[in-house]
């Protein structure tokens, strides 16, 4: 079986200390501001000291434009760095690497949050407008500027948010993105902003600092050929140090139907690395998952929900080869005690069958 408690080595940034890494959903328990709430620090803190390898904080959006729910934590602003300074300190005295997750809802942003929302191309449903070229090139400024922020704030490296029909993931729709002027249109176009914000970051920032890419196929006009291709390009540019795949279900079969002849995760072990690692998520919730995830040829697994039930969840995955999470519906009680906030355990209670009651 493949151990899943010896490190990995990084072609940039800082080995990572083993193959559980955090990937937290939206929790909603940062101040109206975006700047980090106690409760966040504290939800964030108790996964890192619950053993987890990586730690990284929700999706934090690189322009005020740009939130996507309320009490979303912001890197917009050189205001945020106190709270992010802090945490980064506290993962850091817990012996966790930590990470940003950098992130723009795009159309998705909700109108009585940002006014009109935007994105690459304009959108009747959400009253989303289209970007202007110039704003297309502040946007991905902008994700530049987020990450030296997160590393002046002392964190080990930032998470390009590429996944789940936000901004950059926008850019990469075929249906949609119809754009002429260089950012859509063709499959080298519709890729260029992630391309570009990935290259961007790595230059901006120091040698040792961690650079991630959170990718999701199928849903959101995403074909998984294209998923595919664009996942080895990536990986194999030598600009990233690891690629997240967020694949919903890791053993599920594709929605489409000519490559349904083995699950999802086996499409993104095939590819070629260069000298990324590959990390998967979707429905790991115990450790014959997370041993068939390794076995299956993945680097490390991300938790979230997992993570959500159990602050502890690697350390009873090391220790119990049968380990399970707690079985939904969980009492508030349960999420309290695994250092959720009020406001994240009340948005854990619109989750159909999480929270009893």
């Amino acid at each position: 079986m493949t151990d899943y408690n010896a490190p990995m080595t990084f072609a940039h940034g800082p080995a990572m200390a083993n193959r559980f890494m955090l990937a937290p959903l939206t929790n909603l328990q940062s101040n109206p501001d975006g700047t980090l709430s106690d409760d966040e620090i504290n939800w964030l803190v108790k996964r890192a000291e619950g053993g987890f390898g990586l730690v990284m904080t929700a999706a934090a959006h690189v322009q005020q434009q740009g939130q996507g729910f309320p009490g979303q934590l912001g890197i917009w602003s050189d205001d945020h760095l106190p709270g992010l300074t802090r945490l980064a300190g506290l993962l850091r005295e817990q012996g966790a690497l930590s990470s940003v997750q950098l992130h723009h809802a795009g159309i998705r942003s909700p109108q009585d949050l940002v006014g009109t929302p935007v994105g690459p191309f304009a959108d009747a449903e959400t009253g989303a407008r289209a970007l202007s070229t110039a704003e297309v090139e502040q946007l991905r400024d902008d994700f530049i500027a987020a990450a030296v922020r997160a590393e002046r704030a002392g964190f080990d490296g930032v998470e390009v948010h590429g996944a789940h029909g936000y901004v950059l993931a926008q850019f990469l729709d075929g249906e949609n993105n119809l754009r002429d002027d260089g950012w859509g249109g063709s499959f080298e176009n519709r890729t260029r902003m992630i391309r570009e914000v990935v290259a961007g970051v790595r230059a901006a920032t120091g040698p040792r600092f961690q650079v991630g890419l959170r990718l999701s196929p199928e849903r959101f006009n995403i074909k998984l050929a294209e998923a595919k291709l664009f996942a080895e390009e990536m990986m194999t540019a030598g600009s990233l140090d690891y690629l997240d795949m967020s694949l919903w279900d890791c053993f599920k079969l594709p929605n489409e139907e000519e490559h349904a002849d083995r699950p999802l995760i086996a499409h993104f072990t095939a590819l070629e690395r260069g000298s990324t690692r590959l990390g998967v998520a979707g429905k790991i919730m115990d450790t014959a998952k997370v041993r068939a995830c390794l076995d299956a040829g993945a680097d490390f697994v991300l938790l979230g929900r997992g993570a959500i039930l159990h602050h502890d969840f690697p350390v009873r995955a090391r220790a119990d080869a049968d380990f399970a999470s707690v079985p939904t519906p969980v009492t508030r009680a349960h999420l309290r005690a695994e250092g959720l906030g009020p406001g994240f355990v009340d948005y854990m209670a619109t989750w159909k069958g999480f929270v009893e009651g």
